[in-house]
C-alpha cells in the first residue's frame, strides 16, 4: 500500500454549509457584476438594466447553491468514509 500524503488532524469537523453558501454568493455576485460592467456588457437601456439585475441575481444564487452543495457533499463523504474509518 502506498503511503498517504494526507495528514489527518484530530480536530477535523464538518464544513458549515451556510457559510459556504454565503461565500459562494459573494463570489457569484462579484463575478456577475464584473461581467456585466465589463467591456463585453455593451447593452444599454431600461430593459437591459433589468436583464443585468436578473443575470446578477441568477449568478449569485447559482454560486451559493454550488458552494453549499460542495460543502454538503464533502461532509457526507467525510462522514461515510473518513470519520468512521477508525470505529
Amino acid at each position: 500500500m502506498l503511503p498517504s500524503l494526507y495528514q489527518s488532524s484530530d480536530d477535523a469537523r464538518p464544513w458549515n454549509v451556510a457559510r459556504a453558501a454565503a461565500c459562494g454568493a459573494v463570489i457569484g455576485l462579484l463575478a456577475a457584476v464584473f461581467k456585466t460592467l465589463g467591456p463585453l456588457g455593451t447593452a444599454s437601456g431600461a430593459a437591459s438594466l433589468i436583464d443585468r439585475a436578473v443575470h446578477v441575481a441568477g449568478a449569485t444564487v447559482a454560486f451559493a447553491l454550488l458552494c453549499a452543495g460542495a460543502a454538503a457533499l464533502r461532509n457526507f463523504i467525510a462522514r461515510r468514509l473518513v470519520w468512521h474509518e477508525g470505529q
